[in-house]
């Protein structure tokens, strides 16, 4: 890999950072699409990054994403920040490098990246040398490695088959910080990879560089979602400066702080052990870690530690569909029915589940969530504080989408005139919308919590190079 660590002597603070080899990475947002604080990210360009990273999405917004190969955030809002953090990188002279494009990280929603690369190159007049890293499974592959004992199950342990992994429209394997060193040794001036872990294009060019491994995967994990371990999350840019013996954050946006609270903070955010991290080829344990405020908006991270493991795997997540659903809501405001909801829709369920299971032949689900009540939890809610009014939304899935519409149907009435006992008046109810029935069209699920072994970090995923011009 081109380029060389720069020594960086700081003698006020001798004991941590003095006579360090370090590499700065600079992470303009949490994810391309949310938006960014754009003095803060001229002002991180003129400290002279080593590296641009930023992350394209994750999983936070369910499997639609992974099962359809598309993003979640809108194409305008991708390119019109894109161009601009390709602008910022020709400036720096350094690589940009994307993870998990597209959102979901799937060939497709890479794809879609490049495309849109491939027009701000031709609309601006630039050229470039891209290297787009592929993350996409195929399922005949995945079924030969479960055969061959390759894929192991996480917690909580779901059950996987051949057919499970023949059924899923999508499969991703998550990068680490080799297959991104991989792609980076191109040459590339823009790194295009599908799903990686959030912390691999952060980490992946210290580490190259010899910095420590324990504080290059821990700035990273801090470093993840830009500005979000500060005290003004919404500035978005943050620069991560790595050497031998740990890291230093310092936000760019100009009232944004760094502290020890809100540095450490962060290893609690989607992590369900605040103390480790895995990652491929091993784990970060940052239980003897220290942070140390080196003045009034920049922290400094020493002690974190790096375990190599045994044998190398990647996370593999996969998306197939869940059938297909619709989606029907009714107001309740007659205080009495607000007072009685779980009654009523109790009621209703058994009533045209009854019903529907007599008139249609195909299997389904009906769910009946009350929106102000316990909508979020369900069963789990224990502090329930119902207001004036409920949304009662009635969710159908079946196999068929003419299936889930016939039952939403005959859910109607029941949430239109349904009364509370059968000695009483008839109530009428108000639906917002006209029509009543709302097909989602068709839904997908996760189906993979496992990990495949690899007998070379490069195994699962596929690394090409262009170049682009106007």
């Amino acid at each position: 890999m081109s380029g060389h660590c720069r020594i960086s002597p700081n003698k006020e603070n001798e004991d941590t950072v003095a006579h360090s080899v370090t590499t700065k990475i600079l992470i303009p947002s949490g994810a391309l699409g949310l938006g960014y604080d754009r003095d803060a990210l001229a002002r991180g360009v003129k400290e002279k990054p080593d590296l641009i990273a930023i992350d394209g999405g994750s999983t936070d917004s369910g499997p639609h994403y992974l099962g359809t190969g598309t993003s979640k955030y809108s194409r305008s809002s991708i390119k019109s920040e894109w161009r601009e953090l390709m602008d910022a990188r020709a400036k720096a002279g350094v690589p940009l490098v994307i993870g998990t494009a597209g959102t979901s990280g799937a060939d497709d929603a890479t794809d879609w990246l490049v495309e849109i690369t491939q027009e701000i190159i031709a609309e601006t007049g630039q050229s470039a040398k891209v290297a787009i890293l592929k993350s996409g499974q195929a399922n005949a592959k995945m079924v030969q490695a479960l055969a061959g004992n390759k894929i192991k199950p996480l917690e909580p342990a779901i059950d996987v088959t051949a057919e499970v992994l023949e059924s899923c429209t999508n499969i991703v394997a998550l990068a680490g910080a080799e297959q991104i060193q991989a792609a980076l040794d191109t040459g590339a001036d823009i790194v295009i990879a599908g799903r990686t872990t959030d912390t691999a294009m952060i980490a992946a060019l210290p580490l190259a560089r010899g910095c420590h491994a324990g504080g290059a995967w821990h700035g990273a994990k801090i470093g993840e979602c830009g500005a979000l371990a500060t005290t003004s999350p919404n500035s978005g840019t943050i620069m991560i400066t790595f050497d031998d013996t740990g890291f230093t954050v310092e936000p760019m946006g100009d009232t944004a702080k760094a502290t020890p609270y809100t540095v450490s903070a962060h290893m609690l955010y989607e992590n369900s052990n605040p103390y480790q991290l895995y990652e491929p080829g091993g784990h970060l344990d940052v239980i003897k870690a220290r942070y140390t405020a080196l003045d009034d908006r920049s922290v400094r991270v020493t002690g974190s530690e790096w375990v190599p493991s045994d044998i190398y795997t990647v996370k593999l997540e996969g998306a197939r569909s869940g059938g297909f659903q619709t989606v029907s809501l009714a107001l309740v405001r007659e205080p009495r029915y607000v007072e009685n909801i779980h009654e009523w829709v109790a009621d209703i369920k058994d009533q045209s589940m009854r019903k529907a299971n007599e008139r249609v032949n195909e299997e389904f689900t009906l769910e009946l969530r009350l929106i102000g009540a316990d909508a979020t939890l369900g069963s789990l809610e224990n502090n329930a504080r119902i207001g004036s009014e409920v949304g009662v939304m009635g969710i159908v899935t079946a196999q068929s989408e003419a299936t889930s519409r016939e039952v939403a149907k005959i859910l109607n009435p029941y949430l239109l005139h349904h009364p509370l006992t059968e000695q009483e008046e008839m109530p009428t109810f108000a639906f917002p919308f006209s029509p009543t029935e709302m097909g989602r069209g068709e839904i997908y699920e996760f189906c993979l919590n496992h990990v495949l072994e690899l007998e070379s970090p490069m195994d699962a995923f596929e690394l090409d190079v262009e170049v682009m011009t106007a």
